[in-house]
């Protein structure tokens, strides 16, 4: 399989990579991962309306409660924890850190000229760019976590990932403090590609599946009510900060015994609709399976769509509310698509999937 057809984002293909020949992709996680994204543009397309409208802040919080840590278990589902050949180590060099130096200087530009800021600073990521930066940490450093035990593997990073709130130095410098919080989600997938749950689901019959997904939307409906019914209460407690996972506890005045029992009960809840979202997305082709091949684009490119819209703050004030909220949700859809498609991406490609060949010395043979 070429770079190319391998290159996917943000998990590398549709099914777990293997020692021997390409399996063919798997419709679910093509779904799973186009509806995804569509979440990602819509919550920061909701963004600007949730400061000043109860739904689009329910909406908001909903979507910001699973939607990243979903990408990364996807990622960790698809990655492979044996020590890397000379090709996959230079893959997290040109399919991550290539990018994001690209996006990040073009963002440093983007935001000197219209805000004045001079920010060409490689080490706070711009916007949704600490992902790539995330990416390139989790395949690093799966080779050695997977030397573990998985029980010790995993309880170790959920204790880091709890215990990082209390150190304040732990902060968005490279990501670090998303890094660590999300690592449990990666670890998560990752060890899902070795357990036979997922090819049981594949092969389930109809009346076994539907029950299943009534479960599934019965979980989702009961959370979409709690936070509809305590919204104010959510919002004065920032709970959105909670979820972003991008800060310490004294930051967010929380510096008490309960403050990582919270966060725990934070990661429990996202991984249930983490599995309430894959019992949900559908099993086979879609209109839209194909786009699934297509979410780095999308994950990438979104941001320059609506950071004119953010800047003029159009959806502030009046434009934040009944169907104004609608609006954004059906343009966040079209963007989504318009970003997966192939004129973008044969235009984009250069920035996504750059081809850095000349960055890497030739390696000679073996034995010579």
């Amino acid at each position: 399989m070429t770079r190319r057809a391998a290159v996917d984002a943000p998990v590398a293909s549709s099914t777990p990579p293997t020692a021997g020949a390409a399996k063919p992709r798997i419709a679910l996680w093509d779904n799973l991962r186009f509806l995804a994204i569509v979440l990602v543009v819509m919550g920061h397309t909701l963004q600007p309306q949730a400061f000043d409208d109860d739904v689009a802040l329910t909406i908001y919080l909903v979507i910001y409660s699973f939607h990243v840590p979903l990408f990364l278990f996807l990622a960790g589902y698809f990655s492979r924890g044996e020590a890397p050949d000379g090709s996959r180590m230079r893959r997290v060099v040109t399919d991550l850190l290539v990018p994001y130096v690209l996006l990040q200087g073009i963002w440093s530009v983007i935001q000197l000229l219209v805000e004045g800021r001079l920010g060409f600073n490689w080490t706070t990521a711009h916007w949704t760019l600490w992902f790539l930066i995330a990416l390139a940490a989790y395949r690093i450093l799966l080779p050695y976590l997977a030397l573990l035990k998985r029980p010790i593997a995993l309880g170790g990073a959920v204790v880091l990932a709890l215990a990082a709130g209390f150190w304040t130095n732990v902060d968005s410098t490279l990501a670090l403090t998303r890094v660590i919080g999300f690592l449990p989600f990666f670890l998560l997938g990752w060890m899902l590609r070795d357990s036979p749950l997922p090819a049981r689901w594949l092969e389930a019959p109809p009346r076994v599946v539907w029950p299943v997904r009534a479960g599934a939307l019965a979980v989702f409906a009961t959370w979409i009510t709690i936070v509809a019914v305590n919204i104010r209460a959510f919002d004065r407690f920032e709970l959105r900060l909670w979820l972003f996972a991008d800060d310490s506890y004294r930051n967010m005045d929380a510096v008490a015994w309960w403050a990582p029992l919270l966060r725990l009960g934070l990661m429990a809840l996202t991984l249930a609709l983490i599995t309430c979202a894959v019992l949900l997305a559908p099993r086979r082709p879609t209109f839209f399976t194909s786009l699934g091949a297509a979410t780095l684009y999308v994950y990438l490119l979104h941001t320059f769509v609506l950071y004119p819209i953010r800047q003029s703050e159009f959806l502030r004030g009046d434009h934040a509310h009944g169907w104004w909220i609608l609006g954004g949700m059906a343009f966040a859809i079209l963007v989504a698509f318009a970003l997966s498609s192939k004129p973008v991406r044969w235009a984009t490609r250069w920035a996504i999937e750059p081809r850095a060949s000349w960055l890497f010395r030739r390696t000679e043979p073996v034995g010579r």
